[in-house]
């Protein structure tokens, strides 16, 4: 996702955007450790994110990329960053039992004069304890910046959505594919591997990246649980098989789940899948801007409530621009108790799924938030698909 994706101006609006959350916070220096908002504050792109790294964000000035040094290169080629604003630690640090990274970082601050009021996103996959405990025993007590700048990405630009309905596209291509190779006796790995190519090799022009997350693409009873990836088991006549998968374009994410059965579906499945779609329709006509997310929640629940099912679990939670291991944005859920407000150009992975001990049927949407409720990123049949034996 090299930086030029976005003019100046845009890149410009969010850093005003997450300094004015700063100040909220007291927080004169922000350390962004999650690649996700690395990349949506510079334009950072790179396989990196296995060694620390940090977007850094003064209260004024431009931020700072810091990273492995033979990282930096791709740092210069993807951000929007000056030479000067991009900083590395040792190469003899990478994971050595004596010296951390980080404590080179504390060097670069100090030498900044960057070294009051620090935030830092204590509960994300990418910032662990030891880099906590070089900054506090430098800096004292620092305040939890967690989510701060992911909460600045809930409503997407006009370019972001563009890239998003370009992902939709891929996603429907991939759908597509499966489609046509679901047939009794393949091998599941088999028809993975051809949906993941045609992911990658795009269409119409548009070229697909890697998604955050793998294929979930469990069989019959593997299908009981939520996320389980694939196996080279055939394809079996009497089984319900649910995908969940996301073209990737830029980053940018649209995940997309549907449901495919072998054989003529039993009448249990078929009265889950009315209730899913019915879920899907009304969650959409509710989705419009000051509705809050336990309402459009709350559509889910009804529609399982009126079938017969119970299910008061998350039903679904923003996306857009992510890496590994998971395309959410980790702000707000669609679920009870959460009474953050929808906005114009909020973008969402709505999630009716239903799971039994022995089945399950998923058929998911990305959709974004518009005056008239949400509308579909991706056009992709919902309905499930039967496949003769």
């Amino acid at each position: 996702m090299p930086a030029t994706d976005f003019s100046a101006e845009e890149y410009s609006a969010r850093l005003t955007k997450t300094r004015r959350a700063m100040a909220a916070r007291g927080i004169d220096t922000l350390i962004v450790a999650d690649p996700s908002n690395m990349a949506w504050l510079t334009g950072y792109d790179g396989w990196s994110f296995y060694v620390p790294q940090a977007v850094i964000v003064p209260a004024a000035g431009d931020p700072i990329w810091w990273g492995r040094p033979q990282d930096k290169a791709g740092a210069a080629q993807t951000t929007w960053l000056s030479a000067d604003n991009l900083l590395d630690w040792p190469e003899a640090h990478v994971q050595h039992p004596d010296h951390h990274p980080y404590e080179a970082l504390v060097t670069h601050l100090q030498a900044r004069g960057l070294t009051r009021s620090i935030g830092v996103e204590m509960d994300n996959y990418y910032y662990s304890a030891k880099s906590h405990a070089v900054l506090t025993e430098a800096f004292g007590p620092l305040t939890d910046a967690t989510s701060l700048v992911n909460w600045q990405r809930a409503v997407k630009s006009p370019a972001e959505l563009a890239m998003m309905r370009k992902a939709g596209q891929l996603t429907a291509h991939m759908h597509a594919t499966l489609r046509a190779g679901f047939r009794a006796g393949r091998r599941k790995n088999e028809l993975v591997a051809e949906v993941q190519a045609a992911g990658i090799a795009g269409i119409d022009g548009i070229a697909g990246d890697y998604p955050a997350i793998a294929p979930i693409a469990p069989s019959g009873t593997e299908a009981s649980a939520a996320h389980i990836t694939w196996n080279d088991r055939p394809l079996r006549s009497g089984e319900a098989t649910y995908f969940e998968i996301s073209g990737c374009f830029h980053r940018y994410h649209c995940p997309a789940s549907r449901t495919l059965y072998m054989g003529t579906p039993p009448a249990d499945i078929r009265r889950a899948e009315e209730a899913v779609l019915r879920a899907i329709e009304d969650a959409f006509a509710a989705a419009k801007p000051g509705a809050t997310c336990e309402e459009v929640a709350a559509c889910v629940y009804d529609s399982f409530a009126r079938a017969g099912y119970k299910r008061d679990n998350r039903t679904g939670y923003p996306i857009g621009l992510s890496y590994p291991p998971d395309w959410g944005e980790r702000s707000m859920s669609l679920r009870p108790g959460d009474t953050t407000e929808l906005q114009v150009g909020m973008t969402f992975h709505l999630m009716p799924g239903l799971w039994t001990p022995d089945w399950g049927v998923a058929i998911t949407e990305s959709f974004e938030v518009t005056e008239a409720g949400g509308v579909p990123l991706a056009e992709i049949p919902r309905e499930i698909f039967v496949a003769e034996t």
